[in-house]
């Protein structure tokens, strides 16, 4: 195996603002051989971009981050020092870096290297590439644990996911699918095609009548299980009138109630959801459970989607490739919101 370097090239966050100004390209990033315990060392083949990567940059300031750290959290790499762990070197995995990790080690994905603790990865099973594998844990693992761990969601129930054709939507229909449960999922017409193509039973097309509306108007025969909204709505209708749709024993799960700015309108938004969530029915408010999904680390959990993608239940999807030269291009694309998949970054330039 050839020699580790001792620097690399790392796309880096030096400062608060919109990825072509926070991001700094270094090309003498320090590469962490010096590993602790139960750490490996990752050549990363791949690294994908995630919505929460530019929406912290766009939004926190340096006094609440600890900066400059290496972009992103997905990842696909091969193992290069096990250092005792269960792995061995050379061994093909996917996995990924959460924002805690991040803040702790200063380590990310858009880095020719990267340490990680163990089980922060898998191995990747042989029916996709690095390119798909890079894509697949931050969106799918809180896709499967909204679904699995927080609804419970079991065969036969049905499921309203809102924002099927969102990365985080598009995993959700398909692990629905796979715990063979109806999926009514929406989605703008464009869309249509792709969403059905993940698995989707019924689609409603949101650009033509509000959801809220239309779920009043035609509501379902059966009143939905599980609502699942993968976009994060700051607007809290959906739930405060969901009596007429979900089941009384139901539960709505949010991805998180994200604002577009700290604005006084979208706060104005926050404060209402938040306010909608905590009011209890008794004092008028809708006699339905809330949750929201903060995703998490499991190792069990990652294995449970290693297993899914090998049998083929779980197919990543890629929108756009971009060479690592070209990250802020790539910002720039998952930052207009019409991606359908993931956007990946080749950080090994012989990859395929």
């Amino acid at each position: 195996m050839a020699e580790i370097p001792n620097v690399q090239r790392a796309w880096t966050v030096v400062r608060r603002g919109k990825p072509e100004n926070a991001l700094v390209l270094k090309e003498d990033w320090p590469v962490p051989k010096k590993l602790e315990k139960g750490e490996v060392l990752v050549r990363i083949q791949a690294g994908a971009l995630n919505p929460v990567g530019w929406k912290i940059m766009r939004l926190m300031p340096n006094l609440f981050m600890k900066r400059p750290h290496v972009a992103e959290h997905d990842f696909s790499g091969v193992v290069i020092d096990a250092n005792g762990t269960s792995f061995s070197n050379g061994d093909n995995v996917f996995g990924w870096i959460p924002v805690d990790l991040q803040q702790k080690t200063c380590q990310g994905a858009l880095a020719e290297y990267a340490r990680v603790p163990a089980d922060h990865i898998v191995l990747r099973p042989a029916n996709v590439t690095p390119i798909q594998a890079s894509g697949i844990t931050l969106t799918a693992l809180t896709s499967y644990q909204a679904l699995y761990k927080l609804a419970k969601l079991e065969p036969d129930q049905t499921v309203f996911i809102n924002g099927g054709s969102s990365t985080v939507g598009a995993f959700a229909i398909q692990l629905a699918k796979a715990r063979g449960a109806k999926v009514v999922a929406t989605a703008s017409g464009k869309n249509e095609e792709f969403v059905r193509k993940m698995g989707a039973d019924e689609f409603i097309d949101y650009t033509k009548q509000p959801l809220v509306q239309y779920l009043t108007q035609n509501p379902p025969s059966t009143k939905y299980q599980v609502i699942y909204d993968a976009v994060g709505l700051i607007d809290p209708s959906l739930f405060t009138h969901s009596a007429k749709y979900l089941a009384p024993n139901g539960i709505f799960i949010s991805t998180g109630p994200t604002p577009k700015n700290f604005g006084l309108s979208e706060l104005g938004k926050l404060f209402r959801t938040f306010g909608a969530v905590m009011i209890p029915s008794w004092l008028g408010n809708v006699n339905r459970r809330w949750s929201m999904v903060s995703v998490c680390n499991n190792a069990q959990d990652m294995e449970q989607l290693r297993g899914l993608v090998a049998n083929g239940s779980l197919k990543p999807i890629v929108d756009s490739v971009y060479e690592f030269d070209d990250v802020v291009k790539a910002y720039d694309h998952i930052m207009t919101g019409r991606a359908t998949g993931k956007v990946v970054v080749k950080v090994d330039p012989t990859i395929n």
